[in-house]
């Protein structure tokens, strides 16, 4: 009977043993559910591809964490999107579904299409309706690869200054150019399956700027609304894709400034998508239930640009006064100009010509055309002495427009919200600044974890967020010169990295 007794008791501590590590584990358990919700201004004009607000809810024991991915240019500061945005998102997700308000992790694509005027609401019943689809998943992380699409939109130039292509001034004389900078062709992919094998979701993170923009002026969510609708057409009838912008500051789309073909978005995105799938594909997914965030203010100092205007307004008034009179206008400029391109020995007349006078002892037309050549230089040098004082002066209204930010702020630290993340082997730093390759290069490169990433344009805007040393040319370059940040920035941001990064150890 004792026997029979302790049969009984053992088989029941083993079954409660059982069945409470059963709970566990099911408790331990990653869940995941993704949604999309199109955010496209229908009263903008024609629409090229939707914007879309997408969402992608994850959860493990207590931890829900929903990331949060729009084709916008920004929250806040710039575009159509308010400083309000985030938190009255985050407001509603707390009262409706219990959502700690710092958990939401809001990424903007920076495509410069026109979201809905309600894009607020319309995200978050996109954040509502992926965690009403919360389901277990495994999740896997790879990497791929991309080169053909983007390029470092900085070029050092042989002074030593460095400058950026943009729409908004001309390029250098080529050979003015010395190098140009680096580009990131990593994609950081993470697949989450549900048990059935079917793919939930894609996230995809990849560093540069999506602004090709339309051939006739549409609406559109640019290369990474392609992109995304690339993947998500190949894949699972329901799988959500959500593009997670890297650190695309310096980073434009391959032969941004091409004057001799549409501006098309579709090819590039294409094949964003299709290098994308390709990583995607090779992904195993596992039961990993590690899902962790931390969530910490920053303070960054804010820089007085007083000093540096007034450089700037000096080498202005240098370029003005370097700028001398001629004797051509446009028209005489550019018939000498097309004459002596194309025939540089002969421009005036036949060859033989030129050969008579060389017989009789007489130079009429090698003079006149010395002299001509010598005008021909002289406007050529007005002309680019006029499109490098349009680039000093486009950067000295920023340097102006951020001095008047510094004088009004009431605050003059710079307080941002700097994210780490974890899921599986996934790690995500984030910042709301729009940071330059080097920066994310950098803290891969540091990084305990194989799998880092790095997003700016993250839980906010502060314009961009340059290196140190690219501050160094502050006045030369769009991302130097619309930039509120000091030097200084830098290295307190790689601190909390640092420190963020052994929290998700």
């Amino acid at each position: 009977m004792r026997v029979l007794q302790r049969i009984i008791t053992a088989t029941l501590i083993t079954s409660t043993l059982f069945g409470n590590l059963q709970s566990s584990l099911a408790a331990a358990e990653l869940q995941a559910g993704a949604a999309k919700v199109d955010i496209t201004n229908m009263d903008a004009g024609p629409v090229e591809i939707p914007l879309y607000a997408r969402a992608l809810a994850l959860k493990s024991e207590d931890t829900t964490v929903v990331v949060i991915t729009l084709d916008v240019v920004s929250f806040g500061m710039i575009g159509s999107i308010k400083d309000d945005f985030i938190p009255y998102v985050r407001e509603r997700a707390f009262k409706e579904l219990g959502i700690e308000p710092r958990n939401l992790i809001f990424n903007a694509s920076h495509c410069h299409g026109s979201p809905a005027r309600n894009s607020r609401d319309l995200t978050f019943d996109a954040i509502k309706q992926a965690v009403a689809n919360l389901e277990a998943v495994k999740v896997g992380v790879g990497a791929g690869f991309e080169d053909r699409i983007q390029e470092n939109r900085r070029m050092i130039l042989k002074s030593g200054k460095t400058i950026d292509v943009r729409h908004a001034y001309s390029l250098p004389p080529d050979e003015e150019v010395a190098d140009v900078g680096p580009i990131d062709p990593e994609i950081g992919v993470v697949r989450l399956d549900n048990l059935n094998g079917d793919t939930v979701a894609v996230l995809y993170h990849f560093s540069m700027h999506p602004i090709m923009g339309s051939p006739t002026g549409a609406n559109t969510a640019d290369i990474t609304g392609y992109s995304s609708q690339v993947i998500e057409e190949n894949l699972d009838s329901d799988t959500v894709a959500l593009f997670l912008q890297g650190c695309g500051g310096d980073i434009n789309p391959i032969s941004y400034k091409d004057m001799h073909h549409p501006r098309e978005a579709e090819p590039l995105g294409n094949r964003l998508g299709l290098s994308t799938l390709r990583a995607a594909r090779k992904i195993k997914t596992t039961d990993d239930s590690r899902l962790a965030i931390f969530n910490h203010d920053l303070d960054l100092p804010r820089s007085n640009l007083a000093e540096r205007i007034i450089q700037q307004e000096e080498q202005q008034q240098s370029l003005m006064a370097s700028i001398g009179g001629t004797t051509l206008n446009l028209k005489t400029f550019m018939q000498l100009s097309n004459k002596h391109g194309l025939a540089e020995a002969f421009p005036t007349y036949h060859a033989s010509r030129y050969m008579h006078e060389e017989k009789r002892g007489r130079a009429i037309l090698s003079s006149m055309d010395a002299r001509n050549r010598s005008h021909v230089k002289a406007y050529l040098r007005n002309i680019h002495t006029m499109e490098e004082l349009s680039r000093v002066s486009t950067n000295l209204r920023l340097l102006h427009m951020h001095q008047q930010q510094y004088l009004d702020a009431e605050r003059r630290p710079i307080r941002v919200e700097v994210v780490g993340l974890r899921v599986g082997e996934f790690v995500l730093i984030t910042h709301p600044g729009e940071l330059t390759i080097p920066i994310g290069l950098k803290i891969k490169e540091d990084s305990p974890f194989e799998q880092t990433y790095v997003s700016g344009y993250t839980n906010g805007y502060i314009y961009y967020a340059p290196t140190a040393e690219q501050l160094e040319n502050r006045g030369g370059a769009q991302e130097d010169s619309d930039c509120i940040l000091d030097p200084a920035w830098e290295a307190i941001f790689y601190k909390k990295v640092n420190e963020l990064l052994d929290l998700l150890k």
